[in-house]
C-alpha cells in the first residue's frame, strides 16, 4: 500500500511536524503545516475552531459513516535541551529512528493519519462511504479530552481512533484521571507562640494518613482506582515565624468505568466529616481542581479535572471488523487497554462514541529525553489506519 514515494513523503511530513515546536498553548505552527499538506494533498476542508483544534476532512461520494482520528498536537516542554544526544526539533534520523519531542507522543501519529487519509482517498478516487476526519488537537497534555468536545460537537464521528502510542496494538480502553484537593484550615499565630494557632499542616498530616487507609474501588480489567498524594503546599510561603492557616494536598485519582464525581468525592468526604467530628478544630474539604490555560487562538479552555474512564468489549462488532482488517494486512495486533489517559476520556467516556486507539512506538518512550519513533512503526501505523478505514468504511 505505502509505495516508496509514498513513504518518503510521510516520513518528510513528520519531520516538518516535529521542527514546529508546539508547547501546550502554542500549536499554531503545526496547525499551519497540517493546512499546507491539506492544500498539496487534495483535503475537502479545514476547520479550525475557537481552541485552534485543526480538523482536516475528506469527503466520500457515497453517503455514510463518520470516522474521526485524534492526534494531539502539544507536545510536554524540553527543560533542558543540552541534555539530549539529538536536536529535540531536529527531527534527525539516525539507523531508522526519527528523534525529536512529540516524535512518539505524538505527532508521529498525527502525521500517519494524515498520510492514511488521503492515501485511501486518492485509491479510491474519492469513492467511499461516509467521511473522513483526522483532527490535531490542542492542549492535550494538560486536558484530557476538554478539547476534544469542542471537536465531536463540530464531527459528530460514528468512530473515533485515538492515536497514542501502542505498538500497533489496539486499545479497546483505558482507566481514567481525576484531579482532587483536599484542604485544612487552621488559625495563624506567631511561631514563638504555636498554641494561639491551629496549625493546618498539622492537621494535613493526619488527614493524609486517614485517606492511606481508604480501600480503593476496583475493576476487573482496569485494575485499582488508584488515589495517590502527588504534591502538598502550605501558606503563607515561606512561612517564618508564622504558624501556617492553609495546607492543600492534592491527589491523582485513577478512575473506571462508571464512576462519578459524586462517587469518588464521597468516601473521602465522609472520612473529613467523621474526622471534623471528632477534632472540633478541624477544618477541611475535598473538591476536584479546576484549571484554565490560554490557547494559542486567545481564548481560554477550562475544566473542572474529571476525564472519565472507559471501556468497550473486544467482541464488539466494530473492533473485530479492525481487528480482522489489520491482519488481513499481516499484523498480528493483540486486544489490551491503555495505561494511560486519554482524549478518549472525552469521546467514549463521556461522549459514548465508539472509540478504540492504535498508535506506533512505544508507550513509555513519552515526555523522555532523545524521544524517538522508528520509521518502520510511522510506515505500520500508515498502513494500520488505511486498514481502519477499509473496515468501518461501509
Amino acid at each position: 500500500m505505502l509505495s516508496k514515494e509514498r513513504e518518503e513523503k510521510l516520513v518528510a511530513f513528520c519531520q516538518k511536524m516535529i521542527q514546529a515546536k508546539s508547547y501546550s498553548g502554542h500549536e499554531d505552527k503545526v496547525v499551519e503545516e497540517m493546512k499546507q499538506f491539506c492544500d498539496q494533498e487534495g483535503f475537502t476542508d479545514v476547520h479550525v475552531d475557537k481552541y485552534g483544534n485543526c480538523i482536516c476532512h475528506i469527503k466520500g461520494k457515497q453517503p455514510g459513516p463518520k470516522i474521526l482520528f485524534d492526534g494531539h498536537m502539544d507536545t510536554v516542554p524540553v527543560p533542558d535541551e543540552s541534555a539530549w544526544e539529538h536536536d529535540p526539533f531536529g527531527a534527525e534520523i539516525i539507523d531508522g529512528k526519527m528523534y525529536g519531542r512529540g516524535t512518539s507522543d505524538m505527532k508521529g501519529a498525527l502525521s500517519s493519519m494524515m498520510a492514511a487519509a488521503i492515501y485511501y482517498a486518492k485509491d479510491c478516487d474519492y469513492n467511499f462511504p461516509g467521511d473522513i476526519y483526522v483532527a490535531g488537537v490542542v492542549h492535550e497534555e494538560c486536558f484530557e479530552g476538554v478539547a476534544a468536545r469542542e471537536i465531536s460537537a463540530y464531527v459528530k464521528p460514528d468512530y473515533v481512533v485515538i492515536g497514542e502510542a501502542s505498538q500497533l496494538n489496539i486499545k479497546i480502553g483505558q482507566r481514567g484521571r481525576g484531579e482532587l484537593k483536599v484542604e485544612t484550615f487552621g488559625v495563624p499565630a506567631h511561631s514563638a507562640n504555636p498554641e494561639k494557632g491551629v496549625n493546618a499542616v498539622y492537621k494535613m498530616c493526619k488527614v493524609i494518613e486517614a485517606i492511606q487507609g481508604l480501600k480503593p474501588t476496583n475493576h476487573p480489567v482496569l485494575g485499582d482506582g488508584i488515589l495517590e498524594l502527588v504534591d502538598i503546599k502550605s501558606s503563607p510561603y515561606p512561612g517564618a515565624s508564622v504558624v501556617p492557616d492553609y495546607c492543600r494536598a492534592t491527589y491523582d485519582r485513577r478512575l473506571l468505568v462508571g464512576e462519578t464525581k459524586e462517587s469518588v468525592l464521597a468516601p473521602i468526604q465522609e472520612l473529613l466529616d467523621q474526622m471534623m467530628k471528632e477534632d472540633s478544630a478541624l477544618k477541611a474539604k475535598v473538591s476536584f481542581v479546576e484549571m484554565e490555560e490560554e490557547c494559542y487562538t486567545g481564548n481560554k479552555i477550562s475544566s473542572e479535572r474529571f476525564f472519565p474512564g472507559w471501556l468497550y468489549d473486544e467482541n464488539e462488532p466494530f473492533v473485530q471488523d479492525v481487528y480482522k482488517e489489520m491482519k488481513a494486512l499481516g499484523l498480528n495486533p493483540t486486544i489490551t487497554n491503555y495505561n494511560f489517559c486519554t482524549n478518549g476520556s472525552h469521546y467514549a467516556g463521556e461522549a459514548g462514541i465508539k472509540t478504540l486507539g492504535i498508535g506506533p512506538s512505544k508507550e513509555n518512550l513519552a515526555h523522555t529525553i532523545n524521544e524517538y519513533i522508528e520509521i518502520e512503526q510511522l510506515v505500520k501505523v500508515t498502513e494500520s489506519y488505511y486498514g481502519v478505514m477499509k473496515a468501518l468504511l461501509k
